[in-house]
């Protein structure tokens, strides 16, 4: 258990890494008040925060720029393991749904995970209630799931994650 709680620790350290530096250089410092207090900005801020933007998937609605960007790697990290022989196999349930028309689950797994690494980012309107890492990349919790993540599944998700944020311009270093 503590070895998939460290896993869990790594992908969003690496997460959240790969994005500060991909947005260091757009990054504004905080700056002082005349009260020599200061605003400690997060990760998700640094991401577009709170501001309201359209958003592109749904017509007339406005979104959290933060979450915006966090969805949309997401979604192309799914899309990425989806595509997968090496990973896809452990979600056969989601893929059987979508390929028959059933995008449900695809929705539940998105907000899911968007809910997760906005919360990691520091976002304030946002919780993660979902099921920890351990159950649900574990068939005996998750029914969804079709086989237990091991060490290698990891180690190619992360390589997958990296595609993803490559396709949203972040640097592969």
């Amino acid at each position: 258990m503590k070895k998939t709680i460290t896993k869990t620790s790594i992908l969003t350290a690496l997460l959240l890494a790969v994005v500060v530096l991909a947005l260091t250089p757009t990054m504004q410092s905080c700056k002082k008040d005349n009260n020599n207090t200061s605003a400690t900005a997060t990760l998700y801020d640094s991401l577009g925060g709170t501001t309201m933007v359209s958003d592109p998937s749904h017509s007339g609605t406005m979104i959290e720029k933060g979450r915006l960007g966090i969805r949309s790697v997401v979604d192309s990290t799914i899309f990425v393991i989806a595509a997968d022989t090496a990973l896809n196999g452990h979600f056969t349930v989601l893929l059987s749904e979508v390929t028959a028309g059933n995008t449900s689950g695809l929705t539940a797994l998105s907000n899911n995970l968007t809910d997760f690494f906005c919360y990691a980012t520091g976002a304030q309107h946002f919780t993660y209630t979902g099921k920890s890492m351990t159950a649900a990349h574990d068939p005996a919790q998750n029914s969804r799931m079709n086989g237990k993540a091991d060490n290698h599944d990891f180690d190619v998700f992360v390589a997958d994650l990296v595609q993803a944020l490559i396709k949203w311009a972040f640097p592969a270093s």
